[in-house]
C-alpha cells in the first residue's frame, strides 16, 4: 500500500491532517483522544509494519 492510499482510508474513517512539519503529518478527528503520526512520503510504499501499526493505531481493522 502506498502513503497516499493510507491517507485515502483514514480520510474515509473521518480523520483530518491537524497538523503538519515537514513530511510528518498528524491526523485526528472528533472523538479521538490521539493523533496519528504518519511520516508522508508519497508514492513509495509503506512498510508492512508501519502500516498495520497505523491502521491499529487508528481502529481501522484490515
Amino acid at each position: 500500500m502506498k502513503f497516499s492510499e493510507l491517507v485515502k482510508i483514514l480520510e474515509a474513517q473521518g480523520f483530518r491532517l491537524v497538523k503538519q512539519k515537514g513530511s510528518i503529518r498528524y491526523y485526528g478527528k472528533t472523538g479521538w483522544d490521539k493523533l496519528i503520526r504518519l511520516d508522508y512520503h508519497g508514492s513509495k510504499e509503506v512498510p508492512t509494519g508501519t502500516c498495520h501499526h497505523i491502521l491499529k493505531a487508528a481502529g481501522v481493522h484490515k
